[in-house]
């Protein structure tokens, strides 16, 4: 293990003045279900279970944007121009934004706003984007009955925005899936009925922007479509893309890291600790990261990724999905993969880890705690099958 680092100036943690404050979260997170063969239809019945909070969720990035100097006309501009870019590659996914929209009586552009708040926010220097760590493990031979691969994310985002996510199960696409998600994206992490699991972490290219297919609905057009890996891949690499994220990849055999930025998609060739794979905030491949926007992420995404494979190095391989949680808790001194939010700071940089979420594709399982990995042993952990 990495010794606690108790420098102020490298810890946030030991800063005189922080004010760590707990989450206040609901005593059951909403779960939505929805199943029909057609896409409005199915965005229409999320929209009509979220017609009371999706406004709030709104009222949240709006002022986010605010923050981050993002006018009401540029917000909207953008929106609308990412949901031509949406309608032009795959309607259908168009098609479920409007019917979100329609079933929570609200305006098509807000919808839209919500799935490319990435891409909206990458015009902000003051709003930087949240933090997440994931961990993916392949068994090369696996026990009997043994999944072959699983994977385990952090979800750190603002904690204004807390309220408003739920999990949830859509079915009536190519595939089903299952995962979490914010109120009106259509999707964000999640294991579909096929066998192909996705986490997704946020990076930070100097060229990002609106333009592309949105981070968001990318990873719900994976999820409904993609039957594994490779078609995952074939569908990434035929979309536009004018931003930057990350998706860990994996289905019972294959498991993969991928850098997406404007400069392309670029598959991860890193040797893993122990077959397991890490990311967390940082272009891990040479062309994008000499374009990263390294000020949004550094030292912190640094620390955390070296951090957890200094674990791994010491400790024996992770066995099992549950052996994962460890990996991602931490303390005073250490690099912040439990994300307590800071009330001292101001609104756009109080980050707090809103969910961790495991993934299990042999068994097309996800398992959601509305927590952090600290509390795994004492927070229910929510079971959803595809």
């Amino acid at each position: 293990m990495t010794s606690p680092d108790t420098n102020p100036d490298t810890n946030p943690s030991a800063l005189p003045g922080r004010v760590e404050h707990p989450i206040d979260r609901p005593a059951e997170r909403l779960h939505i279900a929805v199943d029909a063969p057609d896409a409005f239809a199915r965005g229409a019945a999320r929209g009509e279970r979220l017609r009371a909070t999706l406004p709030g969720g709104i009222a949240g990035y709006d002022r986010f944007f605010e923050l981050g100097g993002i006018s009401p006309q540029q917000a909207r501009d953008d929106a609308e121009r990412a949901l031509d870019v949406v309608g032009a590659f795959r309607p259908q996914a168009r098609a479920e934004i409007e019917g979100i929209a329609h079933g929570a009586g609200v305006d098509t552009w807000r919808v839209a706003a919500l799935n490319a708040r990435t891409e909206i926010l990458a015009r902000s220097s003051t709003v930087p984007p949240g933090e997440c760590s994931t961990i993916v493990r392949r068994l090369a031979r696996p026990d009997m009955g043994e999944a072959r691969t699983f994977g385990i994310q952090t979800w750190d985002w603002h904690v204004k925005l807390n309220p408003f996510w739920h999990t949830l199960e859509s079915r009536g696409g190519a595939h089903d899936f299952v995962g979490i998600t914010e109120h009106g994206i259509l999707a964000k992490i999640g294991v579909n009925s096929a066998g192909l699991a996705l986490h997704f972490n946020i990076l930070g290219h100097r060229a990002d922007g609106v333009g592309g297919i949105p981070m968001h609905v990318l990873a719900a057009l994976v999820l409904e479509e993609a039957g594994s890996v490779r078609e995952a891949l074939e569908l990434i690499r035929s979309a536009p893309v004018a931003s930057s994220g990350s998706f860990s990849l994996f289905d019972p055999d294959e498991a993969v890291l991928l850098d997406l930025s404007p400069d392309g998609v670029f598959p991860v060739d890193l040797a893993p600790e122990h077959g397991t794979l890490v990311r967390t905030n940082h272009f891990l491949t040479p062309t994008p990261a000499a374009q990263e926007k390294s000020w949004l992420y550094q030292p912190d995404s640094g620390r955390r990724y070296d951090l957890i494979r200094d674990r791994l190095a010491a400790s024996t391989p992770p066995a099992t999905p549950d052996d994962l949680v460890a990996f991602l808790r931490s303390g005073a001194g250490e690099a912040p993969l439990t994300c307590i939010p800071d009330m001292s700071l101001p609104q756009g940089e109080r980050w707090a880890g809103l969910a961790t979420v495991i993934l299990e594709p042999a068994a097309r399982t996800a398992r959601v705690l509305d927590g952090t990995p600290v509390d795994a042993d004492t927070r229910p952990w929510r079971r959803l099958s595809a």
